[in-house]
């Protein structure tokens, strides 16, 4: 019997979950007021951060989810502009 579900399919719901899990949880980390509740919202984000990035490494290695090679400029240049806007804060 053939699967209702090809892999890249289940993973491409899985990423989505993620990031949507992590949106969510996001929101409410930045909402909360008491610190330990804060707290373990960042603990949690952290682990849903984690699940996300494997999710995403097996896509990638799989060839489901093809990424382009940045070019050295343009990684330069994006870190440059990004440390100028923390330095402002």
């Amino acid at each position: 019997m053939q699967p209702l579900y090809s892999e890249k399919e289940v993973l491409e719901d899985a990423l989505s979950a993620q990031k949507s899990t992590t949106n969510i949880l996001n929101m409410y980390a930045n909402e909360c007021v008491h610190n330990d509740l804060k707290a373990t919202m960042m603990q949690i984000l952290e682990q849903e951060h984690t699940i996300q990035k494997d999710v995403f490494d097996i896509m990638h290695e799989k060839g489901f989810y093809p990424t382009p090679e940045a070019e050295p400029t343009k990684v330069e240049s994006a870190k440059q502009k990004f440390s100028q806007s923390v330095k402002m804060q």
